[in-house]
């Protein structure tokens, strides 16, 4: 199959990016990396989470960060919801798009959510019926998807099974997760294979870590599969608890500097990215590890 001659970026930054971070970033601050990662043109921006505080309080502010946000009406500004409340209080904000959150692996979605799979799905279901009758979409994330820290190797009959249980009960895309940063190239067609068998490949996004280097080079190989859709991270931020070390997600700036290489259009403009990137990093606290982030920096 021919690579896509255009790619989606769904930026996770501002949600997935933050949401661990041991330094706790302020409202204001939360909202001009939004408008500088706007400022970019990324086409799909997870602004937040509207989770339990007491669970994940870097996400506390949801509401606030919705709210003082500069949109661009090309942009779609989404966020993370678990359950019905979450999916209401998400409603209240204006939200685009929200997103679930199911796991591969029963060990990871009970250390995650306190939940079984089975159980969190029957949540979903809740979420996505309510979200059609408010014309909101639902993307989904399966994680565990390549590997579990708990339970080692996840069978890509079961991610598919999952992921095809997604799409019916009415999420739009499923985005197949890396969550501890195991991928590798020989996995990718195996897993996409699998998941391909049960839904449309257009539906179908996916989401590395870079925990052992290898997210941009499963990129290249999902592109020669038809995939056209990938999560990134400003800066690289990211990562996931379970995974004790690792360098977080896939950097945005690295993904389009590749896929500008390639020659395939994402509409995204880099040098303004790398400013968002440069604004966020100092109220982290630590160096962004993006690889092209940190050559132009020059260290």
């Amino acid at each position: 199959m021919s690579r896509p001659a255009r790619v989606t970026v769904v930026e996770v930054g501002p949600r997935d990016g933050l949401q661990n971070e041991a330094t706790a970033i302020g409202t204001p601050q939360k909202v001009e990396f939004v408008d500088r990662l706007s400022a970019a043109s990324l086409p799909v921006i997870e602004v937040s989470a509207f989770v339990s505080p007491r669970w994940v309080p870097q996400m506390a502010d949801a509401v606030d960060v919705f709210a003082g946000i500069t949109r661009r009406p090309e942009i779609r500004y989404t966020a993370l919801v678990p359950n019905l409340a979450g999916l209401e209080r998400a409603r209240g904000a204006g939200v685009d798009d929200v997103a679930i959150f199911a796991a591969s692996s029963e060990s990871f979605s009970r250390r995650n959510i306190n939940k079984s799979v089975d159980e969190s799905l029957d949540t979903y279901r809740e979420v996505c019926a309510r979200a059609a009758a408010l014309n909101l979409r639902v993307r989904a994330y399966l994680s565990t998807a390549f590997g579990c820290p708990f339970e080692g190797a996840v069978s890509p009959s079961r991610v598919a099974h999952i992921a095809s249980a997604l799409i019916d009960m009415g999420a739009f895309e499923v985005s197949v997760s890396d969550t501890i940063g195991i991928a590798h190239p020989g996995q990718v067609p195996q897993v996409v294979g699998a998941v391909a068998e049960r839904i449309a490949l257009d539906r179908i996004a996916l989401h590395f870590h870079d925990t052992r280097g290898t997210a941009l080079a499963n990129v290249l190989t999902a592109l020669d599969l038809g995939i056209a859709t990938f999560d990134a991270s400003a800066g690289g931020l990211g990562g996931c608890p379970f995974a004790p070390g690792a360098t977080g997600n896939l950097a945005t700036e690295d993904l389009v500097y590749m896929l500008s290489g390639l020659e395939i259009e994402t509409g995204i403009a880099l040098d303004a990215l790398l400013a968002a990137s440069a604004f966020i990093e100092p109220h982290v606290g630590h160096q962004l590890p993006s690889r092209y982030y940190r050559a132009t920096r020059g260290r």
